[in-house]
């Protein structure tokens, strides 16, 4: 069956790194060379009037964090570019998560200077999980920092991948001249420009064309010809299909906020990376190509517009096309919906869509149908897999600071928490709503969407709780028997399912020795697999 050309045109990724690597400036330097702005500002920290594209919450704008996921396209080479620009702080990992499964691959940003870091290896692993192809992008090469042969060797050893260097670094930090195209004998010279394009492209048939002996140095040019003849030593040529199935990394040097080394990134990326394939259902593997379309929502906002007080799902497209104003099948709810305002978006700009392919990501305004995870399809029974919830490492209970706004506050906690801010389970008795999180700032990131998009106030008490799981059982009597003899140790998910909650590992062990009937889970897709 051959694909559409739609289908094929579609390029859509995830930007991810450790904290401060400099993914949101590069995903801004992407709307640059894509035309989507004409002009780029730096990164300011905790300036609320200088902060980047992609960031739109307040509290982004004033902490100089991601900490929610920002939807993007723009055209660039006759190809629709969908980029997915996720948090890159810890206590966000699980929106990061759920976003890395509504793409098809992902470019890892690596700061030169401190490496490979925890977060980084924590999100390689999910893309290893998923066989996600991945490139490399190694920032900040106008900064003193590692040797770039030091830095491939820290890849390859802490993110257990194999890398392939395309293009490479002439010095670094003030010695730091430019970068030369592996991939298309290409030499870029180095200009600090922070607002606009670097222009300087000078072609080379090879390493011996005199042209490069204008622009560089003796010095330079020999160390430049021994650093390439190594690393073709070493790395060989890029082997496409390694790199489409997760097993090779192509490897870029440059600097995101001078927008330097990103026309090379951006330009082989448009050559090598996936268009829109396949994905897997419980049910099935979906084809892209299938004449039918399916989708399905991998993120929640309320009040992407505090003034409207919207409530948006995003939809990652699968197959078929979707069309505004046609009744398609909700599966969980056994429903059909249709969808007037559709939206296509740039940050916090939107437009109305008309049509879209798979790989696109649309947001549906929602007036409660969606939960994280739902499907639509034209009538089939499908559920698309890969969008756990994980079981949260803090755990705090909601006290109400002014009741006579309890409304409120009980709305925003619904809301925030369906969104996958966090999880909210109720404990009995007295209703008791409790908050588990990852991190503690995402406590500190409800607090302050409570109080400005929901006028509500609260504080956040400390429980002793540090472990969770969901818990089954083939015997309904034995589920009793556990939440009746365990009562204070019970709560209940968004979905009424009873979640077993603890001080530490050797309360859950003595719970499983206790009732060795029940079943303890640590991610929501066993429950799944099991309903």
């Amino acid at each position: 069956m051959n694909r559409h050309p739609e289908i094929e045109r579609r390029k859509t990724f995830a930007i991810i790194s450790h904290p401060d690597a400099g993914k949101t400036t590069l995903t801004e330097k992407f709307l640059l060379f894509g035309g989507a702005i004409n002009t780029a500002g730096a990164v300011k920290r905790n300036k609320a009037n200088q902060n980047t594209t992609s960031d739109f919450m307040e509290i982004e704008k004033q902490r100089g964090i991601s900490v929610a996921t920002s939807v993007m396209g723009f055209e660039y080479r006759d190809k629709r570019v969908n980029i997915l620009d996720t948090p890159g702080h810890k206590d966000f990992a699980e929106d990061t998560y759920r976003t890395l499964s509504a793409v098809d691959s992902v470019i890892l940003v690596v700061d030169s200077v401190k490496g490979v870091e925890e977060q980084t290896e924590k999100l390689m692993e999910v893309c290893r999980m998923r066989n996600t192809p991945v490139i490399i992008f190694i920032n900040k090469l106008d900064r003193e920092g590692k040797d770039p042969f030091d830095l491939l060797d820290e890849l390859e050893t802490k993110l257990t991948i194999s890398v392939c260097p395309q293009s490479w670094p002439i010095g670094q930090g003030y010695t730091f001249k430019g970068v030369y195209n592996i991939y298309d004998n290409q030499l870029s010279l180095f200009e600090a420009d922070k607002t606009r394009i670097s222009e300087p492209v000078i072609q080379a048939a090879d390493l011996h064309d005199p042209v490069l002996g204008q622009y560089l140095q003796e010095k330079q040019l020999d160390k430049l010809k021994g650093d390439l003849e190594l690393v073709e030593g070493i790395y060989g040529k890029l082997d496409k299909e390694m790199y489409l199935e997760g097993l090779l990394a192509p490897v870029f040097f440059g600097s995101a906020i001078n927008n330097f080394g990103i026309r090379e990134l951006l330009d082989t990326f448009i050559d090598i990376a996936p268009s829109p394939f396949s994905r897997d259902a419980e049910q099935r593997t979906v084809l892209a190509n299938e004449k039918d379309f399916t989708g399905f929502v991998f993120k929640i906002h309320a009040n992407l517009d505090p003034k409207h007080r919207d409530r948006i799902a995003f939809l990652r497209i699968c197959s078929g096309k979707f069309e505004r104003n046609k009744f398609y099948y909700h599966t969980r709810q056994d429903k059909k919906l249709k969808f007037s305002n559709p939206m296509d978006f740039m940050a916090n700009d939107k437009t109305l869509v008309e049509e879209a392919w798979p790989g696109d990501v649309v947001g549906l305004y929602d007036s409660g149908n969606f939960k994280i995870g739902d499907t639509l399809t034209e009538g089939e029974k499908l559920q698309f897999k890969g969008i756990p919830s994980f079981s949260p490492e803090i755990f705090k209970e909601v006290e109400n600071r002014d009741p006579m706004k309890t409304k409120q506050l009980e709305k925003g906690i619904q809301q925030l928490t369906e969104e996958g801010v966090a999880q909210l389970f109720i404990q009995q008795p007295g209703n008791r709503k409790i908050i588990g999180a990852v991190g503690a700032l995402q406590f500190e990131v409800i607090n302050f969407r409570l109080e400005n998009e929901y006028g509500a106030k609260c504080a956040f008490r400390p429980l002793s709780y540090s472990r969770s799981s969901w818990i089954t059982s083939k015997d309904k009597k034995h589920l009793q028997e556990i939440m009746q003899r365990r009562a204070s140790h019970i709560g209940f998910d968004k979905d009424g399912n009873p979640v077993f909650l603890a001080d530490n590992d050797w309360a859950i062990n003595l719970a499983k020795r206790d009732f060795p009937e029940i079943d303890f889970h640590t991610t929501s897709e066993f429950r799944k697999a099991e309903s």
